[in-house]
């Protein structure tokens, strides 16, 4: 009995290791052969009835492992999770296979007519047809998109209508909804259909259940805008501003710049309107009055009598401010009325005809005519066809108007019969021996003859008539360098100057003429005031960098250069000009970076590849090699490229030497091109270097315009010398064989 007695510790403190060495008498084997229960289960089929649970407590209160305590069966293993149950496998026999229960019993085939299937296949069909609807607007076929559009609205409506009666309307497919909604809206705009647009995009942007709905009045902002109903676009465009949120900043700007087109375009409208009551207001102006009626002598004595008082000149001024407004409103409101200039005077004519102005309309066409001269558009400026039938009835009408006879000339002279163009001129002066536009006229058209003497004897007769006028002054400074005079051409070229001194063709040319003549420092001062005057022309930069490369300022010559870089940056002679005036003033470096900059520009240029290779060498840089693969490719294929050039030529070789016969005969009527490229190149050959030349296309020559105040029909001087660069003036001025100095 003391055996199983435990005395309390004398600490209040509990045993943390108590309890462990107690167990249940059940478990004691020692004890299992003088127990009569479990030899009798031994023996018998006693042991395979269900324990009790009484028999199973344990003496401490905790069910045992396996234990069954209030229908369910307690964990077997620690690692099986508490609360895991499998009471329908209880008394069952192990069969981890499952192979008592049999095979699987087969998949139950799914309900075609089910109303779940019938909503999937109606989702289906609605998203194919709104597919099908923008591929049919991709190409083109607006109608087709529209008619898909539409059957996709109608099949979502019968789909909304089964998932209602199915499901709760939580459930309804909202994206699929709005795309519906949206693509139908989308149709209809680009069908013109504005008004069916509206009112669909009216059903997105209503529903709150589409969030950020509300940027598609944007949409309806530029369908009000294609109305002309700015007030509401403008007021579509604000509140679809409203919805996008400060982050989305390339959105808002969007928006405000359809804001303010749409403010330009009512300002248009506002023109327009305030042109059509201007052309409106009534002269209250009878001219009937003004005519007499019978031939009663009483009533024609009044009428003579009343046709020039007081009354009448007052009519007569107030039409003429009426027509002044007019006419400068049409040209104020022309070139910002519609996209271009044209248009607006094509509606400014259009109202005019339509009113008690129609005279007027003749004049707003001239005007128009005018502003193409103005803006160097001279194709559609002229109309050669309108022009020559207009001057035959103005001749057939007056043979004796000096105006009409030199207009009908000028017909002649633009279709290039020169002679007949003269006939007509002469005709003129005969009539009017101070026709000034037909002297003028017949001077030009003498020249292009090549009749220079009576051209000049023509240019000198209206200098006596009209002393300062400078187009006369040049003309005849031409004709003299045509003549091989440079000194008179000079001479008379400085008199332009003393008329119209900053004018930078002019000057330009005095430095041409100065450089034939081998006067550099003179030829210099005008080139140079040439391009103060205007820094854009690249034959007067070309001239002054050549200059300064042959007097050895290299700093001064790359400035030039850089600036016909800028003008021109797809020609490479520019930048091979710029490294190679770095190359000479010693900045090796610079040259160097010059050179990579232009091969990454122009990785197929040869030129600049072999410079490469030069300076990469003699610096003993390890590029050298990748350079030299590059130009030895580049070379290949340049060869391969001229052989295949050249036996395409050998079978048209006879017409082609034909052809450069007669072209070889009509140069030498150009006497100033010829030996401008002559001079040229010589200028070039005198440069220091090698014979290797750029390869660089030619440049497209510039032939300014000038609108002569004697009117269209005189013809506009050449004020500039058309003084080119091309692969030929460039074959002689390779800028240096040493890249670095002896």
């Amino acid at each position: 009995m003391m055996q199983n007695v435990h005395l309390a510790p004398e600490t209040d403190e509990d045993d943390l290791y108590s309890g462990y060495n107690d167990y249940n008498p059940i478990y004691d084997i020692e004890e299992l052969e003088n127990d009569a229960a479990f030899q009798q289960a031994v023996r018998t089929s006693h042991g395979r009835r269900p324990p009790s649970k009484t028999s199973l407590a344990s003496s401490i209160g905790r069910p045992m492992t396996g234990a069954i305590q209030d229908g369910v069966t307690r964990p077997m293993t620690a690692v099986r999770a508490a609360g895991f149950t499998k009471a329908a496998l209880r008394g069952s026999a192990f069969d981890p296979l499952s192979q008592s229960r049999g095979p699987a019993p087969p998949l139950e085939a799914k309900k075609k007519d089910s109303p779940e299937e019938k909503i999937k296949q109606l989702e289906k069909e609605v998203n194919e047809l709104v597919e099908e609807s923008c591929i049919a607007n991709s190409c083109g076929d607006l109608k087709l998109a529209l008619e898909k559009a539409k059957d996709a609205g109608r099949k979502e409506r019968v789909l909304v209508r089964q998932r209602e009666q199915v499901t709760t309307p939580e459930n309804i497919n909202l994206d699929l909804t709005y795309s519906v909604l949206f693509n139908l809206a989308s149709q209809y705009s680009v069908n013109e259909m504005y008004a069916e647009a509206l009112n669909t995009y009216q059903v997105i942007v209503k529903n709150k259940m589409f969030s950020n709905a509300g940027i598609l009045k944007m949409n309806m902002g530029n369908i009000y805008l294609k109305q002309r109903n700015y007030s509401k676009a403008i007021k579509f465009y604000r509140m679809a501003l409203d919805q996008v949120s400060s982050v989305n900043n390339q959105m808002r700007i969007k928006i405000m710049q359809n804001i303010g087109v749409t403010f330009i375009q009512a300002d248009r409208e506002k023109m327009k309107k305030a042109f059509q009551k201007l052309i409106a207001v009534p002269l209250e102006i009878d001219e009937d009055k003004y005519i007499s009626p019978s031939d009663d002598p009483h009533t024609n004595l009044v009428t003579e009598a009343i046709k020039n008082d007081h009354l009448r000149q007052m009519e007569h001024e107030r039409r003429a401010m009426a027509e002044k407004y007019i006419m400068t409103s049409a040209k104020l409101i022309a070139p910002v009325i519609e996209t271009s200039f044209a248009a607006g005077y094509d509606w400014c004519v259009e109202v005019v005809k339509a009113s008690q102005y129609v005279e007027l309309a003749n004049d707003l066409e001239i005007n128009k005519a005018v502003t193409y001269l103005r803006q160097k558009d001279y194709n559609q400026g002229k109309d050669f066809a309108q022009a020559s039938s207009y001057a035959d009835i103005a001749v057939n009408s007056d043979r004796y108007n000096p105006a009409a006879l030199t207009n009908k000339g000028n017909t002649v002279f633009a279709n290039g019969d020169y002679e007949k163009a003269a006939e007509f001129y002469k005709e003129a002066l005969r009539n009017d021996s101070s026709c000034t536009e037909a002297l003028y006229n017949i001077g030009l058209t003498y020249e292009k003859l090549n009749r220079l003497d009576e051209a000049l004897d023509c240019f000198l007769k209206l200098h006596a008539i009209l002393r300062n006028s400078a187009e006369v002054l040049y003309q005849i400074a031409n004709i003299y360098e045509l003549m091989e005079n440079p000194s008179q051409a000079i001479e008379w070229l400085m008199q332009v100057v003393s008329v119209i001194p900053t004018d930078p063709q002019v000057l330009s040319k005095l430095g041409e003429l100065y450089d034939r003549e081998g006067d550099k420092s003179q030829a210099f001062q005008y080139y140079y005031e040439s391009y103060r005057y205007f820094p854009c022309n690249i034959e007067v930069i070309e001239w002054l960098g050549a200059y300064y490369i042959d007097t050895q300022f290299w700093e001064k010559a790359i400035q030039y250069f850089e600036r016909a870089s800028l003008i021109q940056p797809t020609q490479v002679k520019w930048q091979l000009m710029v490294a190679s005036c770095f190359r000479r003033s010693g900045n090796y470096q610079k040259a160097l970076d010059t050179y990579k900059d232009t091969h990454r520009k122009f990785p197929e240029n040869v030129e600049c590849l072999r410079f490469l290779v030069r300076l990469c060498t003699d610096l003993g840089l390890k590029d050298a090699q990748e350079y030299a693969r590059k130009l030895k490719r580049l070379e290949k294929m340049k060869e391969i490229r001229e052989q295949r050039i050249k036996s395409g030529r050998d079978g048209s070789g006879g017409s082609r030497g034909k052809r450069e016969g007669s072209a070889s005969s009509d140069s030498g009527q150009n006497y100033s091109a010829s030996s401008k490229g002559e001079r040229l190149n010589a200028r070039l050959r005198a440069l220091p270097g090698t014979n290797e030349p750029y390869e660089s296309s030619s440049n497209k020559e510039i032939d300014a315009s000038y609108v002569d105040p004697l009117g269209p029909q005189i013809e506009r001087p050449k004020t500039a010398a058309k003084k080119r660069i091309d692969e030929d003036d460039f074959a002689d001025e390779e800028l240096g064989d040493d890249l670095l100095p002896e």
